[in-house]
């Protein structure tokens, strides 16, 4: 048996993308910028970890280990950099390029998990990697050309809270399927065995 914790991972991102929608609808206007610090750090934590324990072990099945571990990698890196960055009073042009690689990374995850027919939805799979990633790409010309345009923020934090509660309902369904099927699951140590 393997070590599952995909359920933590989507439930995580879910909660920073609910976040990053706040701060791109309010944050923005650059008011109380450090009320993001804790959330931020926190989601990028636990992003970090798990994705960072994934991709060197590869404690699921097959490329799973991939498609969650390297892309909740990249998502945690961000938000503990920006928490950093908004804690120093630094600019987040620099994190908004790379969330443009991370963004371009989950689009391409998510096209190749419909491909593939990876997850029990893949449509619904690729649609979340797809919608996360598309706030990825577009956060450069967001806080450069487009940071007052209102109208821009607002389409672009519904696109990331639909992309959290996607997300969510992915995650919440997970939760409900691992429950049942590793209620029976003991560690090695436990089961008598050598």
């Amino acid at each position: 048996m393997f070590i599952n914790y995909i359920t933590l991972m989507l439930i995580n991102m879910s909660a920073g993308l609910v976040l990053l929608a706040d701060f791109v609808y309010r944050g923005l206007d650059g008011a109380n910028l450090k009320r993001w610090i804790p959330g931020f750090g926190l989601v990028g934590a636990i992003a970090l970890v798990t994705g960072l324990h994934m991709t060197l072990t590869w404690p699921v099945p097959g490329s799973f280990n991939i498609s969650f571990g390297e892309t909740t990698v990249l998502f945690g890196g961000l938000y503990v950099a920006a928490a950093i960055a908004i804690a120093q009073g630094w600019d987040l042009l620099s994190l908004a390029v790379y969330a443009f690689f991370a963004g371009l990374t989950a689009i391409l995850v998510g096209a190749r998990i419909v491909n593939l027919g990876q997850t029990l939805q893949p449509l619904v799979a690729g649609l979340a990697f797809l919608l996360t990633g598309l706030g990825g790409v577009l956060a450069a010309p967001t806080l450069v050309y487009l940071r007052n345009n209102k109208i821009w923020r607002t389409v672009g934090a519904v696109v990331l809270i639909v992309a959290a509660l996607i997300w969510a309902v992915i995650g919440v369904r997970a939760y409900w399927g691992h429950l049942e099927g590793y209620s029976e699951w003991q560690p090695l140590m436990m089961r008598g065995e050598p």
